[in-house]
């Protein structure tokens, strides 16, 4: 049996210790063992990047951009083979898996760009004889612990941007899918990066808990759950870590009748069915205003009942969830969903699928008639269940929506740019879409939620992202020949 290990200081770690399974979830076959780090393997990744970080922060602009440019042509290069590693361990269909590849690669991009958004401000002469720069310089190590529902993806919005600003890297992928970023490791050691610079750590919570408390760690980069975003975000800050915690969400796709219900009823499907609903930026919950309900659940369900559900590798339009406990959890919210009232329009839970052995599937699932207590309504389901929640009016959508407590996207659709406009002003959520149903920003605008989808001020990616792997500094400068004698009162400018 294959063991995926840890990489430390530009090699593969040999294994010890305790280990877990790797599964396919299309086929439910065990296919690999990842290690399981201990705080030993911890300490020895964390220095690894502590070592590494003088030197790497020291390497000029040029140096580290050509890096990330080597970098980027062999991701470039060698998409094909990392989508094929998501796809066996994730489960999600290879052109999804290509398109998270493409996704992650926009960021490698913007971060070469590292030496215009570093530049920093002078003024000449802000008081007499004085000059005052500004410059934004690398925080150090920093951790990413990134989730299963984004292999490489997740991972590519936060290392090429820190590793491009100067900082060293320890990342600690999900240990349901750990070879994407073994894989990455080695492409940066092909790319040119220094050993230490960039780390793989694979383990569960022994090992997030040791990285959140090591002194030597100056920032955590998070994406998952809310309640374990509130965790990573409550301890690291409590040893004095730099914090971003993106956490669930609960997306609402808001219908007016004036929306082209085609349009609509497509992108409902899209973007609920999605990588089997497995993504943050997934529509969990189609609000229907007045009369559009019927015709639209009419149009989404056709469209649904179509989409053939399997192996990820057979041109499937939907493949498995990523293991049994999320196939079994995803059907318990159909049956209570069902039990409360909810009418059950299309049933994944007992469709045929494309694949051999015993996958962890649930097909598309619609439920109509939705009420705001209902379980399938309040909790993150994170599988293939579209929620349908009827409402008589925008202004009555719009306060559902508001009233989630999660932020993170949402979408109108309408053919009234008035309405859309208004609806972008009053919705309180970080990422919005108009007839655009996941509206994940490019690589240039940053990527997060409000209320519970984020814990901490910093956003993912984009400038923000540029702005929580460096800090700032002001320097002030008199030169010798200016000087002015004793001068025990405050500075003034004059």
């Amino acid at each position: 049996m294959t063991i995926v290990s840890h990489w430390i200081s530009g090699a593969e770690r040999p294994a010890t210790g305790r280990t877990a399974p790797v599964t396919n979830p299309a086929t439910g076959a065990e296919t690999a063992r990842v290690a399981l780090a201990d705080r030993a393997v911890v300490d020895d990744a964390v220095r690894a990047a502590t070592t590494a970080f003088p030197g790497w922060a020291d390497t000029s602009l040029a140096r580290r951009t050509a890096v990330l440019f080597r970098f980027r042509e062999l991701l470039n290069a060698r998409s094909d083979e990392l989508a094929a590693i998501i796809t066996a361990e994730h489960g999600k269909v290879l052109d999804d898996a290509r398109g998270e590849v493409a996704r992650g690669r926009e960021v490698v991009e913007f971060a070469c760009g590292m030496p215009h958004l570093l530049k920093g401000g002078f003024t000449e002469n802000a008081s007499t004889a004085v000059d005052v720069h500004s410059l934004r310089q690398p925080v150090g190590p920093v951790v990413i612990i990134s989730p299963f529902n984004f292999p490489a993806m997740v991972p590519l919005w936060f290392f090429p941007i820190a590793i491009a600003a100067g900082n060293t890297v320890v990342l600690k992928p999900s240990e349901k899918v750990p070879s994407a970023a073994l894989w990455l490791a080695r492409l940066w050691k092909e790319a040119g990066l220094p050993d230490g610079v960039f780390n793989v750590v694979n383990g569960d919570k022994e090992a997030v808990d040791a990285l959140l408390a090591h002194p030597d760690v100056a920032a955590v980069s998070f994406v998952g759950s809310t309640p374990v975003a509130t965790y990573v975000h409550e301890t690291a800050s409590r040893h004095g870590k730099r914090v971003q915690a993106l956490g669930g969400a609960k997306n609402h796709m808001l219908v007016l009748p004036d929306a082209d219900l085609d349009h609509a009823a497509d992108q409902a499907v899209n973007a609920g069915f999605g990588s089997a609903g497995q993504r943050c930026m997934a529509i969990s919950v189609v609000v229907a205003v007045g009369d559009v309900a019927d015709p639209l659940v009419e149009r989404i369900a056709e469209r649904a009942r179509k989409l053939r559900t399997g192996d990820g590798r057979r041109g499937c339009d939907m493949g498995p969830l990523v293991s049994a406990a999320s196939r079994d959890r995803v059907a318990a919210y159909v049956a209570a969903g069902a039990a409360a009232g909810a009418r059950v329009v299309v049933d994944g839970r007992n469709d045929t699928y494309d694949a051999d052995g015993e996958g962890f599937f649930v097909g598309p699932t619609l439920l109509d008639n939705v009420e705001p207590g209902m379980s399938v309504y309040t909790d993150e389901i994170f599988g293939p269940v579209l929620s349908v929640v009827r409402v008589a009016s925008y202004e009555e959508g719009v306060a559902l929506i508001n009233a989630n407590p999660y932020g993170n996207g949402t979408a109108i659709f309408t053919g009234d740019g008035g309405t859309a406009r208004r609806f972008c002003r009053e919705v309180q959520v970080g990422m919005v879409g108009v007839n655009v149903p996941v509206p994940v920003p490019m690589a240039y605008y940053s990527f997060g939620g409000w209320k519970a989808s984020l814990f901490g001020d910093v956003h993912a990616h984009g400038t923000e992202g540029v702005h929580f792997f460096t800090r700032a500094k002001v320097v002030t400068t008199r030169w010798t020949e200016n000087r002015r004698g004793l001068e025990l009162a405050f500075p003034v400018t004059t």
